[in-house]
């Protein structure tokens, strides 16, 4: 894989100001990545008069992987990791961190539901009854992800445009003490931690950390995908002259955070918005426009309408398949001819469906990127990524195939039986834009019954095959 080609087209972003906090704001195909590769390097740059210790950190392990291929000549004085290796690292250097002291996710899902069972016991009745487990486990992680620490606090959020479960009003008081619940067994069980109140953890302690800051700037990129309390803790986690940059797509927010600048713990004025669209072709940037017009974008704030590309392609096509195993068969012929001259990605909604189509995929190419913990790019054409749509975030390919894009499989029916199918869609919608997007010249999506209706409707937009 190439470095992304907006590389020389972006670099006005060098000149934002050295200190304080900034928000860059961008579409899909705008370049954010570029821009953060950009901005760490000129902060960390000891040519300048600004320059000091510099961390690009993101969510997730495959684009930190794929920074990390560019750090020897790009980017050789930043640090580079994702959110909760700084986390880690930075709650062990302060002696808070033991072995062993963050919950499983296995291990977490039993405390809460034994936290529930015991609430329903205490209150004469049963509270899975009506709801599943899996609303009060988001929900739990929800109230901590937002810093929120008490009931007061909780009955006032205002949850304008959230994604994700919603607890009525009524039942909130409840809701809290199955929280209060869950934290108190787990730190019983001498876990101090979840993957989840890392941040809070964070928060407090650089509250109490008089010690020289050992970052002078942190960039944030992917941003949208950060629980307002790991962006309170960047925040703290600067000195006064230092300087603190968010990139972000709120198109692709997935999380249901809200984004309020305030609330979480940026002073921004006024965001820089980056509307040109690098990576895609007219006839994928029309598509991916088509889907942020769709109604489960309704409620998206700070939307930034993208600038059509200039770059002319084929129509995203769309093809049709009598049985997911005659569509898996086309997808692994179809990216072995394609991959002999381009880069492709086989993006699905999670890892179970990538799981059906790699070991078809072994038997005829050198896969090397399967595993979200990626250890080596190829750098040109070839079979680079299976996975995730959500993995590939501030990734591109010359040619993105979409399977199992039916309408059994997305919105995702467990999601849509736990949370309503209006949730459900939003959050299985913007997946899908991130999918979409990642192509830069070349979209194929497939389907067996019926497709998903997270897709617009104006058949113009395709190319459908039978």
């Amino acid at each position: 894989m190439s470095l992304p080609r907006a590389i020389g087209r972006q670099k006005e972003v060098l000149y934002l100001p050295p200190q304080g906090h900034l928000a860059v704001l961008g579409t899909a195909g705008s370049g954010k990545t570029t821009l953060a590769i950009l901005r760490s390097a000129y902060l960390a740059s000891s040519t300048t008069e600004h320059f000091g210790k510099t961390l690009l950190v993101t969510f997730n392990n495959t684009l930190v992987s794929y920074l990390k291929r560019l750090q020897d000549d790009q980017l050789a004085d930043v640090v580079i990791e994702n959110y909760h290796k700084f986390a880690r690292g930075y709650l062990a250097s302060r002696g808070k961190l033991s072995r062993k002291s963050i919950l499983d996710p296995e291990r977490r899902e039993e405390l809460v539901k034994q936290a529930v069972e015991t609430v329903s016991r205490k209150h004469g009745q049963n509270l899975l009854l009506n709801n599943r487990l899996q609303v009060f486990s988001e929900e739990i992680r929800w109230i901590i992800q937002h810093g929120i620490t008490s009931l007061e606090d909780y009955q006032n959020f205002q949850t304008v445009g959230r994604i994700g479960t919603r607890i009525e009003y009524s039942k909130r008081e409840l809701m809290f003490e199955i929280y209060q619940t869950y934290s108190k067994r787990h730190q019983q069980l001498g876990m101090q931690y979840d993957w989840d109140n890392l941040a809070s953890a964070v928060c407090a302690e650089l509250d109490a950390d008089r010690s020289p800051r050992r970052y002078r700037h942190i960039i944030i990129d992917e941003g949208q995908d950060f629980s307002p309390e790991m962006i309170r803790s960047l925040a703290k986690a600067i000195p006064p002259n230092g300087s603190l940059t968010f990139f972000g797509d709120v198109a692709q927010q997935i999380y249901g955070h809200r984004m309020s600048w305030r609330e979480a713990g940026l002073n921004i004025t006024k965001p820089w918005e980056f509307k040109e669209n690098y990576r895609n072709t007219k006839q994928i940037a029309k598509l991916g426009l088509a889907i942020s017009e769709m109604p489960y974008f309704r409620d998206v704030r700070d939307l930034v309408e993208p600038v059509s590309p200039n770059a002319d392609g084929p129509r995203p096509t769309i093809v049709k398949f009598a049985s997911i195993q005659q569509e898996i068969t086309f997808i692994v012929e179809q990216a072995s001819q394609i991959a002999r001259t381009q880069s492709v990605a086989i993006l699905v909604r999670d890892r179970r469906y990538a799981n059906l189509i790699i070991p078809q995929l072994q038997r005829i190419v050198n896969l090397v990127n399967l595993d979200l913990d990626i250890k080596a790019w190829k750098t040109e054409q070839g079979i680079q990524y299976c996975g995730t749509y959500h993995s590939a975030k501030g990734l591109e390919f010359d040619t993105v195939i979409l399977p199992f894009c039916n309408n059994q499989l997305l919105p995702d029916p467990e999601a849509v039986t736990a949370f309503g199918e209006t949730d459900a869609m939003a959050q299985a919608g913007r997946l899908l834009y991130v999918g979409v997007t990642r192509a830069r010249s070349r979209l194929i999506i497939t389907y067996s019954g019926e497709l998903t209706r997270l897709l617009p409707t104006d058949e113009s937009l395709y190319l459908k095959k039978v």
